[in-house]
Formats: C-alpha cells, structure tokens, sequence
C-alpha cells in the first residue's frame, strides 16, 4: 500500500477532496481483503485491484504470462487510445470486466503513443515463482512512465529535450524546478510575474508539470501533461531535507540556492516524484543549480514565438532558426544547442570564450577533422541515464564502448586548435582506456537488443559463463566423448551412452557384457537385453546439462549486472565526459555554419552601441530563390529609435528580425549573418509583430497587442532591443495613431532602449524633428509597367507610398475592387489634406505632450470610409463665384468673408 493510499485510509476527508477515485478504490480494496469468503472479486482480481488503488490516476499495465493486460477503465482507455480491441473476461461480482491487452515484447510501441497522448503507466510485474505460489503470482510496480521521467530510447525525441517540471506560487511569485531525467540536469528558478512565468513555461516547454494544487493559472493548469500535487507535497523544509539527502550535502548554500523558498519546494515535490515513478535512488543527479534571469537575455513568450528560434509561425519545426543551424554530430549537441539558442547568456567573458574556440575551429578547417572524429560517438547523456537507473540495455554498452573509444581521436584534434577552452574541453573529456578494454572483452561486438534470452556477454569473459555454455551448446559432443572413452578403458565393445527423460544420462551394456561393468559403476535399470548404469561422472554432467542453459541465462544476468555496477562507480566522470563532447559539437556545428553560411565574428562594445554592416536574416535568405538583400543598421546614444516606413510587402518585419537574430546568437556567442557586427551586451530582447487572436482567453487582436506593448513599456531598459511593428493598427485610425505616436516617444525619451518602430502611420515621421534621438529610414519600392517592385534595401528618410493598393493586386484582389478602392483613394485624398498637416503641425509642436484633436482626441471626427465627405461651405461658395464677373474690391470683400466661414 502506498504512502498516499494509506493517507487516504487515516483522513478520508483528504482523500474525496484531493482524489476520491483514489480514496473509494482503497476502502474496496480493504473490504475485499479481510473478507474470508470473498464472493465479489476473484484473487487475481484482488491483488489487480490492490495495486491500482496505488495508482488511481495511471493506466495499470499488469504482466499476466506473454501480455500486459488491462481492466475496467484502464482497459476502455487504452482500446481507445491505441485502437485495440476491447473484450471482456469473466465476471467480477457479477459483471463482465471489461479488458484489452497488448503483447510484452512489443509494450515499448503503446507505451510511446500513450505517452505521446500524455497519459502516465505504470507497470506491474510477475515477482514471484509461479512454481512455488500458492494463489496468483505475487507482482507489484517496478516503474511508473509519464511523460516527464522518460528514459528510454523508443519512447524519446532524439534531439529534444524532455523536461519534468514543478510549480508553486506564493503571491506574484513562482518557484520553479526543472528535470531532463535523461541526462540528469536539475536545476531550479524563480520569477515574478504572469509575463515571467509565461515566459519560462515557453522556453521549457515541459513534457510534464507537476503544480501545487492552490494554484488556477491556466498557463499551468491547461498545459498537456499537467498534474496538481497536493500542497504539503511543495514544503520547503521537506524539500531542504530530500535534496540534501540526495546530494549527500549538509545546506544547499553550494548550490547557490538556499535562499529560493519557493524553489526549494518545487524541487522536494519534483525529486519525491521521479523516485516514486522510477523505484530508483537516482545516482546520476548529483547536483542542482541556480538559473539566474539577470545571468541571461530575457526573451518573453511573444519574442520567442516571433523569432521562430525553434518553433515557426505555422507550428512546425521547418525553417526555424534552430533548423538552419543545427548540423550537430550527436544528438545531444543538438539538444544543447537548442538550450543556448533559449537562454542566451549576458556574461560577455563566456561568449568571448566560445567565439575564440569557433575562430580556431574554422582556421585550416579544423571543424571538420573535429566532427568526423565525433562520428562513433553516441547520445552518451542518455546511455549513462540507463546506465544509473540500472535499465540500460545490451546496446547502450556497445554504444558506449564506441563513444569512449572514439575520445583519444578527438582529445587528438582538439589538441591542435589554439583556444583555452577548447583545451579545457578536452581535458575534461578524458580518456578510459580501462572501462574500454573491459567492454571489449566483456560485451560481444553485436548483442541482441535485450539480455533476456542472453548471448550478451563474450566468450572467454568468464571462465564458468563458458562452461555452461559448453555443457548446454556441446552436450552432444561431450557424450561421444565418454563414450568412446568408457568403451577403450572396460574394452565393452557395446558400450554407449543415451538419454530419456524418465532415468536421464545413462551408460547401457548388453546383458552378454554387462558383467565386465566396473565396479564404479552405479546400475540404474534392468532392461530384457541390456543393463543401464550411473557413473559419478556422468552424474555431474546430468547434474550441469539439465541445469546449464538456465544457470548460464542467470550466470549471464549476473555478469551483466555486475558490468552495469562497474560503470557506475565512474558515472561522475563520464557524465562530465558526456557534458564536455556536447558542448565541443555545438562548436564544431556552429564553426560549420560561420563558415558555410559566410558569418562574421561579432564585437562586444562597451559603448551602447548597435551596428550591423550588411546584415542579414539567417532563415529568410536559406528559402530564397535569388540573393537576399543585405541591410545596415545604425543605433547608438545618438540615435536609439528608426522610425522605419515603406510599401507592404517591402521587408520591414524581415528587417527588423533580422537584427534580433543577430543579436540573440551574438549572445550564445556564434558567429552573426552580417560583414561586421558591433553591439553593447543586452539584457532583453523584445518584439511586438504581427497580429493574433487570444481565443482562449477572451482577448481579442488589439487587446494582445496592447498587452505586448505594455509589457515592453514597463519591462525594457535602455539596454534592450526593442522591435514594434504596425503598433495601433487594431483600433480606429486616429486612436491608434494617437498610441502608437505615444508608445514612440516613451520609447525614445523616457525608457532610451534601442528600438526599430515600423509603422504605416506617416504622421509619425514627423517626430524626428523634435526628437534628436530619433531617425527616418525607409524600405523602397518602385513601379515598373503597372507592377509594383521592391527593392529591400534601407535607406534614409521616410517612405513616400505605401502601394497598398499594388500588393492588393499581387494578392488577387478582384480587378472591379481595385478600380473602387482607387476611385476611392482619390477621394479621401482629396479631403484629407488639410487633416493630415493639421496632424503633422501638431505632432512637430508638441513631441512630448497629448496629440490633440489632430492626432485622435474624442472631438475630432474620424474620416468616414463608406460615405464621400460633405463639401464644406467655403467650396460651394468658390464653386458659385463668376470670377470674371468680380470687382477687385468685390473679390476682396468676398475674400473676406470665405475666410469669416472658415
């Protein structure tokens, strides 16, 4: 009975709040079992029951011979989710039990699509001996999988991590733990805020979360995988006391995380889960860090969705940023390279560092002797995982083998590329000749998948392995053998030896010979013709034949669990080893692109400064057919904001992305798609594109964007790098006018960040006027046989068209709309000249203050887009006059009075 099944029992009252299927199945359970005479359920049916009280929220995969069956609601789940077949086996208190099953050797395919569908199972096995049970076998858990504690290889994404997170909340703020259990790295944070929190949970993007049950953050709780844990499960003196235990340490100062309450306990809940769902110790986590946000470029959920780092627009993985860089040799550089791409890091020495070791790599095309020798080296942070959880497989060993084998080459290349840490890699990757020689000689060079049925270890490894090999495989052999040699020493020419199952080995003479029998021999049966006899030595051989093939299996077992132990006393050091090659192969991959894809070498300027020669966007210019433009940027104290106009279609969002790119693997410390780059360290990088609904929570496009903005305008610093696109254009004309004018000047004037403002709002160009710290520059576009061409390319000032009505043609608007939104262009032109000076008039008197009625004040009348304006009086009194008819002193009075209506 499990720790919370029997908290059920003592507080009832607990157990129908927090899990009353729980609570019920236990009090069952209970009264089945005292019951002498059980008429309700059968025993099988009792101990299934019994376990699954355990488990109340996990399918119960319970081992019966050659199957893993399944009962009741777990079995109508499962036929559902995996499209099986659902039958029924006998009754149970009168009922028909519903069930369905899948066959053991093939239970890794189901439990990878149940996963996938983030459904948790726990697995029951057969313990005892069937021969020696009296009632059903005795089984019980040996591991519980959910979507978080994956470890095996069928069940992973080879280049993705898979994350188990924990969540608690106290207030505004959040503690938070995360687990790769795959690889071992815990770590723990802690933030404030609902932007913060969203932020993370984007970044992460956990295959699990674990929340403590008081929180109602949909964030959290809508989440695929989510599991509310009861509170007392989040204590953080509990937690204190778990994590010290498990790292053997007396406080969590070394860590550097003594002080995050919060954390702490999310890190308790999260460690007692992952032992509860593994049955294991975990020896391969052995230490806990602290991820500082201030140690990081802070990129929120709308930044990293804009960017594509790793996910596109669409929700795919295609033309993504991570897609065009990861050419990683190994899966787990891979994965590491992701992890940069998502956390990049302000501390300019660690970049500095890695941009050295890139330049090193690429000179004399070092990277590509580097990668071919990280060819045989396989995903070792997982292997090792397997290892630790006692779970690893025949194969992972001869994985392994060729990983630890393959590091004297690598130490070899990594000698001659001249950066200190590419030399400090290498010494921590490390050399293992002894752990190599011992699975040389105890793994065969090809095993089979599993060690069930044996023929793992080698021969010679161990000299009684090989005997009962002999005895099993050569049995036939070794009779002959006594055969002919019990026939030339008694001279019985008749002598043979033969088996049946009833009197085993024996050796038969005739009845004519049988009295020339030694008198070692033992006589075992009478038949009409012939005596059978025992000797001592055939005995031994019976004893070892009929035993040998499963004393082998077992002997085999026993050697392979010894070898797994072996390995586990240098699981420390490989692990590192594991940590070191990883980091060495997002090197080599990023030394591959800076030359492949022509990147330069970026410079950290103590000066706030952000300067880009011939930029480009990485993604964009992988996808084009012809050459991509390259642009320029100039931003430094003196200029902190462009004010960027120009058509549709011309490659402002290309533009401004481009640059947020540069400045995100600028700070993972690759190499940037640029001819030169010069930049200040960052702190956050913001970006406020495009336009989306928020279904789920009720807020419409406008409303997120305001949401985004406003984020921005509480959060950025003149240390961040700010990109606004179209601001306002989700509300009425001259409320978003009045907005984004707004947001631009809070921008440039009070909060100083680095800011590319795209906007269709051409009043707007008019506030570098008063506004020093701001510049107009355009992308252009050019008209060519009625068809609009762009041109792509930066250039000073504002934009003069939009040609709005050019790309609506391009999209296929019908040729009768077009001409209309012409003929009605022409219009609104005509009326609105005088509104727009009156706008532009009002933004260059007053940069810093209210707009006005000119840019969007309730009193000011909006254009009106269905209906041609009324002519105003003054144009029907010019249209009434006969100028030819007018005096010069009656034009002048009549002046006069137009300008009295006016």
């Amino acid at each position: 009975m499990s720790r919370r099944s029997l908290r059920y029992i003592s507080d009832p009252k607990a157990a129908t709040v927090s899990d009353p299927h729980a609570y019920l199945l236990t009090v069952k359970i209970l009264s089945n079992a005292t019951t002498k005479n059980n008429s309700e359920h059968t025993p099988m049916m009792v101990q299934f029951l019994a376990i699954k009280a355990d488990h109340p929220r996990d399918l119960l995969f319970y081992r019966m011979g050659d199957f893993y069956e399944l009962f009741y609601d777990d079995a109508k789940t499962a036929a559902e989710l995996l499209d099986i077949t659902l039958t029924a086996r006998g009754k149970s208190n009168g009922e028909p039990i519903p069930m369905c099953g899948v066959p053991y050797h093939a239970a890794e395919n189901y439990l990878a699509r149940l996963v996938k569908a983030g459904v948790s199972v726990a697995i029951a096995e057969q313990i005892g001996d069937p021969a020696t049970s009296k009632g059903p076998v005795e089984r019980k858990v040996v591991r519980v999988v959910t979507p978080g504690t994956l470890s095996d290889e069928a069940l992973l994404e080879e280049r993705v991590d898979n994350l188990l997170l924990a969540v608690s909340q106290r207030g505004e703020d959040y503690g938070m733990a995360y687990l790769d259990l795959a690889s071992g790295r815990f770590r723990v944070l802690e933030v404030s805020g609902d932007e913060a929190l969203t932020g993370e949970l984007q970044r992460l993007d956990p295959a699990e979360t674990l929340y403590c049950d008081t929180i109602g953050h949909t964030a959290i709780t809508s989440r695929r995988g989510a599991r509310a844990q009861p509170e007392w499960e989040f204590d953080n003196e509990s937690g204190s006391r778990a994590l010290n235990t498990q790292f053997q340490t007396h406080d969590l100062q070394g860590f550097g995380c003594d002080r995050l309450k919060l954390a702490i306990g999310a890190a308790g809940c999260l460690l007692q889960y992952v032992k509860d769902t593994q049955r294991s110790s975990l020896p391969h986590i052995r230490s806990m860090s602290h991820e500082s946000r201030e140690a990081s470029v802070i990129l929120d959920a709308a930044t990293r969705r804009n960017l594509e780092i790793d996910i596109n627009m669409a929700g795919g993985d295609t033309n993504t940023l991570y897609s065009v860089l990861d050419k990683g040799v190994t899966a787990m550089g891979s994965r590491l390279l992701r992890r940069w791409l998502h956390r990049p890091l302000t501390d300019i020495s660690t970049l500095e560092a890695r941009q050295d070791a890139i330049g090193a790599l690429c000179a004399n095309y070092h990277y590509e002797t580097v990668r071919d020798a990280l060819k045989p080296i396989g995903d070792m942070e997982r292997i090792l995982t397997r290892v630790a959880l006692r779970s690893a497989r025949p194969r992972d060993l001869t994985r392994l083998l060729s990983s630890i084998a393959a590091l004297p080459q690598l130490r070899s290349e990594l000698g001659q590329c001249s950066a200190t840490l590419l030399s400090k890699l290498a010494d921590q990757a490390g050399d293992y000749p002894d752990t190599v020689d011992l699975l040389l000689r105890a793994v065969i060079e090809n095993p089979p998948v599993v060690i069930r049925e044996g023929g793992v270890i080698a021969n010679g490894y161990d000299a009684e392995l090989d005997e009962l090999r002999k005895i099993s495989t050569g049995a036939t052999d070794y009779l002959l053998e006594i055969e002919q040699r019990e026939r030339e020493a008694t001279g019985i020419s008749t002598l043979k030896v033969g088996y049946n199952r009833v009197h085993g080995y024996y050796i038969e003479i005739s009845r004519a010979q049988s009295d020339k029998a030694p008198a070692e021999y033992i006589r075992r049966q009478t038949l009409k013709n012939a005596e059978r006899f025992i000797t001592p030595e055939l005995k031994e051989f019976e004893d070892k034949a009929l035993s040998s093939k499963s004393r082998a299996l077992a002997r085999e077992k026993a050697l392979y669990e010894e070898l797994i132990e072996r390995l586990n006393e240098q699981l420390g050091q490989l692990q590192d080893t594991a940590a070191a090659v990883s980091e060495i192969d997002v090197l080599a991959c990023l030394s591959e692109r800076a030359d492949s894809l022509s990147l330069c070498r970026p410079q950290f300027d103590r000066e706030q400064v952000f300067e880009v020669s011939q930029g480009r966007h990485l993604v964009v210019e992988q996808v084009l057919e012809e050459p991509f433009i390259a642009n320029d940027t100039l931003l430094d104290d003196s200029r902190r904001m462009l004010l960027i106009t120009g058509p549709n279609m011309g490659g402002k969002s290309t533009y401004m992305r481009q640059n947020a790119v540069i400045a995100l693997l600028a700070h993972i410390g690759s190499y940037v798609p640029a001819s030169a780059a010069r930049l200040a360290p960052m702190d956050r990088i913001f970006t406020r594109i495009g336009s989306s609904d928020d279904l789920a929570s009720g807020r419409s496009t406008f409303m997120v964007e305001m949401t985004e903005t406003a984020n921005i305008l509480h959060n950025a610093t003149p240390r961040s790098l700010v990109l606004m696109d179209e601001v306002g254009r989700g509300t009425s004309t001259f409320d978003g006018l009045s907005l984004a004018w707004a947001a631009a000047v809070e921008l440039a004037q009070n909060v100083k960040a680095f800011t590319l403002f795209a906007t269709h709002y051409f009043e707007l160009t008019a506030l570098p006027e008063q506004c020093p710290t701001m510049a107009n520059v355009h992308l252009d576009a050019t008209e060519h046989q009625d068809h609009v061409v762009f041109l792509h390319h930066i250039q000073d000032g504002p934009a003069n068209r939009s040609f709005g009505l050019q790309v609506a043609k391009l999209a296929g608007i019908p040729s009768r709309v077009l001409q209309a939104a012409g003929d009605k262009l022409k219009a609104l032109e005509k009326a609105r000249p005088d509104e727009s000076q009156a706008a532009d008039a009002a933004v260059s008197q007053n940069p810093g203050k209210d707009p006005g009625p000119g840019l969007g004040a309730a009193p000011s009348p909006q254009v009106d887009l269905f209906n041609s304006p009324a002519p105003h009086p003054v144009v029907n009194d010019l249209e009434a006059l006969d100028l030819d008819d007018l005096s010069p002193r009656q034009a002048l009075e009549k002046l006069y009075e137009l300008k009295r209506k006016l």
